[in-house]
């Protein structure tokens, strides 16, 4: 807070001092206060940088205008949607790039369609293997469970061992089927975005055509 001060009486003293020496030019400041009201003076005071200022000549021209100081609160939403804009234009040189990489690396739509097609059609093999895998695991899981179903028939008690390996094998079947609704979200997802990246690679490539 002492350094803002001290940052403060430091501006004031320099503007103090070109108001100064531009007195005798004839020029003057005007700025209005917080209720609006209209101020005039023939040096720089602490309320017109406050609120900011004009600068105005013995014609009574405006000549300069002099924005007024911010807040912290205001400094930081200033920062923060600096900070924002910034990320955007990131994001458009990012898009940008992309898009001319991707006319670069696809010089006909047929091979871009092929890629897309390409990236669903490796989903679809890792589905197949899940499935097989899923039902290997279901098979072990039946046997374990008809295993403990004989054993209760002949009224004998389920032993430890086979209690925990049921468990065990109960999450690994969860966990297969986990993976498999993952994998079949994720198909639908990458067929689905196949029909809108084919028409935006057809308007850059029309995009192209008219900057030829």
């Amino acid at each position: 807070m002492r350094r803002t001060s001290l940052i403060l009486a430091a501006v004031i003293a320099v503007a103090c001092a070109h108001a100064q020496n531009q007195g005798n030019n004839g020029m003057r400041y005007k700025w209005r206060d917080g209720q609006g009201l209209p101020h005039y003076s023939d040096s720089l005071t602490s309320d017109a940088i406050k609120y900011g200022y004009d600068v105005v000549n013995d014609r009574g021209l405006v000549i300069q205008h002099v924005e007024r100081q911010l807040n912290p609160e205001e400094r930081a939403a200033a920062r923060k949607a600096a900070d924002e804009q910034a990320a955007q234009q990131r994001a458009a040189q990012e898009r940008v790039r992309n898009d001319s990489q991707l006319l670069s690396a696809y010089p006909n739509e047929a091979d871009y369609k092929t890629s897309l097609q390409q990236e669903v059609d490796n989903i679809d093999q890792q589905i197949r293997t899940t499935q097989i895998n899923l039902h290997s695991q279901e098979k072990a899981l039946t046997d374990l469970l008809a295993r403990a179903g004989d054993l209760e028939r002949a009224k004998q008690p389920v032993p430890k061992f086979l209690s925990d390996s049921i468990a065990k094998q109960r999450n690994v079947v969860a966990g297969q089927r986990a993976a498999l609704d993952r994998q079949q979200a994720a198909r639908d997802a990458a067929s689905a975005k196949i029909g809108p990246q084919l028409q935006h690679y057809r308007d850059l490539k029309a995009a192209q055509g008219k900057d030829k």
